[in-house]
């Protein structure tokens, strides 16, 4: 069965009454449980856990602590591209954006690299807008065969591809690939995708399963927190999990929690989530899922950010540029969203430290496979 045919056995509105009907009875059952369910999962992100948040926190620090010890592993993203085919409502990327498009070339993206090595970095996440005409897998081969040599850990946040395709760039030194479905709500997941390949809902569905069977080292899930219900979101994404650790269970897995931020464009969130809420969703993760990565990006605060590393956070980006050439060669050109902390690297480094933690600028785990 692939995810397509359990996701479709599901439907939207019943399990959102499901998760809006949960009881405090039904939190504290979750929160004492030996082994939790995806019931469980909805208990701890319904409206009857926010009186218990203090004690989610202390359970997912502990859980965290446990498995990841005190570390957080720092990455940076490098945006090599903003050409995109495809509409988006929420992106600063989207085709109908009228802004100057760019895809840097070799010796752009060295400078880029030079850059971001000089900040300490040896995990990157390559970034562009989904254009299969310029941005392609030839594109990306010639990009990690450049990348690849400067760093201990290389990520993909790309268009969906086919699974032959993801073969040929994982020998390449492909460690992961983001993908977002960002709302799995389908009728809305229309409306802010019109036009381009990101409209087939269903292909995109279907990404993680192509990146499994392609055997990929590990892949992130998550959905654009704002599109739609967060909570409703939040289950489909911990179902997805759910069934993508059963399936490929060699893969790791890594979770994002992006809130809806300002673009020059603008689109208003349909659903607003405050910081309580995240927090609570971090932690119903976390409590659910002792393995799985959680990575918080400079779209949250400064103050949030500093809060929430000894709540179940794993990964953390800073400095970050949301705009190819950001770095080196265009600081000026058009960012994809607004980040909201921006602190240097070091600053951020120092921020942990503080808080008792230790920053993790290499992979250990993939030097040792």
């Amino acid at each position: 069965m692939s995810f397509r045919e359990q996701f479709e056995r599901h439907d939207w509105n019943e399990v959102k009454d499901s998760i809006y009907s949960k009881t405090e009875t039904d939190v504290e059952t979750a929160l004492h449980a030996s082994k939790r369910t995806l019931d469980d999962f909805k208990a701890l992100i319904s409206p009857a856990a926010a009186r218990y948040l203090e004690p989610m926190a202390r359970l997912s620090r502990e859980l965290t602590q446990k498995r990841f010890g005190k570390t957080i592993q720092m990455y940076i993203p490098l945006y090599l591209s903003n050409e995109c085919t495809n509409i988006c409502t929420y992106c600063g990327f989207s085709l109908d954006n009228k802004v100057r498009r760019r895809t840097l070339n070799a010796d752009e993206i060295l400078k880029e690299v030079e850059v971001i090595k000089s900040l300490g970095y040896e995990h990157v996440l390559l970034v562009t807008g989904e254009a299969n005409q310029t941005v392609h897998v030839d594109y990306f081969k010639k990009a990690l065969d450049l990348i690849r040599p400067h760093f201990a850990q290389v990520s993909m946040e790309v268009q969906p591809l086919d699974q032959d395709e993801y073969e040929q760039l994982i020998p390449l030194g492909l460690h992961s690939v983001l993908i977002y479905q960002e709302t799995y709500h389908q009728e809305d997941y229309r409306k802010h995708h019109p036009k381009g390949k990101k409209s087939n809902f269903n292909y995109r569905l279907e990404t993680p399963d192509r990146l499994g069977r392609a055997g990929i080292y590990k892949m992130g899930l998550g959905v654009l927190i704002g599109l739609e219900d967060w909570r409703t979101d939040s289950f489909f994404t911990a179902l997805h999990l759910n069934y993508l650790e059963r399936t490929y269970w060699q893969t790791r897995y890594s979770l994002s929690f992006p809130r809806l931020r300002p673009f020059s464009g603008g689109l208003e969130p349909k659903v607003e989530m405050t910081d309580k809420e995240l927090v609570q969703l971090i932690c119903a993760y976390r409590i659910m899922n002792e393995e799985v990565e959680i990575s918080l990006s400079t779209r949250e605060s400064e103050k949030f950010r500093n809060h929430c590393i000894q709540l179940g956070v794993t990964s953390i980006s800073a400095g970050s540029k949301t705009n190819p050439g950001g770095y080196a060669v265009e600081p000026g050109s058009l960012e994809q969203f607004e980040i909201s902390d921006d602190r240097s690297p070091a600053q951020i480094a120092d921020m942990i430290r503080a808080g008792g933690y230790e920053p993790v600028w290499k992979d250990w785990d993939n030097v040792f496979v």
